[in-house]
This record gives C-alpha cells, sequence and structure tokens, in this order.
C-alpha cells in the first residue's frame, strides 16, 4: 500500500479528500495526526513545515502532496477509479475547479472563522471579524442555493471534485448557522450529500469526535 494519508477525522478538507478515496475504493493508510501531541506535530511539521491537514505520502513515487484540491488531482490522475473528480474537457474541468475554490474560500473558509472565535479565549474574540464572515457566507449560501435549483450536483448530473469541497462546506457551515427553510435548494443538495455511501462513511468516523467540535 504507496498512499498515507495525514488527517484528523474533524477536519474538513480532510473530509474533502476521504470522500473521493472512498468513492473510488483507493487502498490508503490512514495516519490521524493529534496536534495536541508536542511529538506528534513536530513530526507532522517536519513533513509539512505549513502544518495544516491533509497531507498524502505516495510511498511508490516518494512524493508528498499537500492541500486538499491537489491530493485529488493527484488521486484522479494517479490512481483513478469509477468516478473521475475532474472532467476531460478543458472547459468543465475549468468550472469544476471554479466551483470546488467556490466552495472552499467562500464557504468553508469563513466558516472556519467562526469556529475558529468560539476556540479564542475570553477578551480576545473577533466579532466584527466574525459578523463579516456570517455576511459573507450569507451570500455564498444565497448564490449556492440558486444555483442548485436545478441540479443534482455542482456541475449538473455528475458528481465530481466540486461536490467532495461541497459536501464538509455546507455540513459544517449547517452546523454553525443552520439553514432551516432559508436555502431549501442548499439543504437538498447537502441532503444528497449525506447520502452518498462516501460522505456517510466519513462522517460516521467522525462522530466519535464530534464533541471536540466548539458549539456557539
Amino acid at each position: 500500500m504507496s498512499l498515507t494519508l495525514h488527517y484528523h477525522p474533524l477536519s474538513s478538507y480532510c473530509w474533502k479528500v476521504l470522500i473521493p478515496l472512498y468513492e473510488n475504493g483507493t487502498p490508503f493508510m490512514p495516519h490521524l495526526v493529534d496536534l495536541r501531541d508536542e511529538k506528534e506535530r513536530a513530526e507532522f511539521n517536519a513533513l509539512w513545515r505549513i502544518g495544516k491537514f491533509p497531507v498524502l505520502q505516495d510511498g511508490a513515487r516518494d512524493w508528498m502532496v499537500p492541500e486538499s484540491s491537489i491530493i485529488i488531482e493527484y488521486l484522479d490522475q494517479h490512481f483513478p477509479g469509477k468516478t473521475r473528480f475532474i472532467p476531460s474537457d478543458p472547459d468543465l474541468a475549468r468550472q469544476t475547479r471554479m466551483r470546488d475554490r467556490f466552495f472552499d474560500l467562500h464557504i468553508q473558509d469563513h466558516m472556519q472563522k467562526i469556529v475558529g472565535d468560539r476556540l479564542r479565549p475570553a477578551g480576545q474574540k473577533d466579532a466584527l471579524g466574525v459578523e463579516q464572515a456570517r455576511a459573507k457566507m450569507k451570500t455564498a449560501l444565497e448564490m449556492v442555493d440558486q444555483a442548485m435549483e436545478s441540479n443534482p450536483w455542482a456541475m449538473g448530473d455528475t458528481f465530481t471534485m466540486a461536490d467532495c469541497a461541497a459536501a464538509p462546506a455546507l455540513w459544517y457551515a449547517n452546523a454553525v448557522t443552520p439553514f432551516g427553510d432559508s436555502y431549501k435548494n442548499a439543504s437538498a443538495y447537502l441532503a444528497r450529500l449525506s447520502a452518498r455511501p462516501s460522505f456517510v462513511r466519513v462522517l460516521k468516523e467522525a462522530e466519535p469526535y464530534f464533541a471536540m467540535f466548539p458549539k456557539g
């Protein structure tokens, strides 16, 4: 088994990579890294000095691949399966990458700002930053709601890398600010994603760690 994934089960960006791994049944060795442990943190930082999840190691090629989108592209190229995550058509591939970045930058990042603020000690909260993040995330969710009015997946009828990004982004966004009936199409899209067997498995494996998620 040549692939090792350094990850944590609560990390949204790790979810994004686990989905395609499970989608295609790609063999890999999961390596859960506890960043609270100084030794494990030091070892992980020695591998990837940025110190952020996930990181994929390919022992057969002696290659280290960080960043969730790049990992998915690497898997699509070197470990293809029944589900292809990047369309072969250049225009569709570009649109897929754009949607992937949209979910990462305009939903996940703002969600993480809100969650990160909950971990700040008293007196060091960033109320303005959280307010701005919520407003930006609201705009992005409105755009998703409109886009998903008639599409089952982010790129239409085909499950792609964009959906791998959407699943953790929307799941955590809903946990931070429940959609309710505010975004019916986005809620229906999240329900479809949550029923996808690959994402069902990701959520099941994360369940034991949900108590660590900071509540509002």
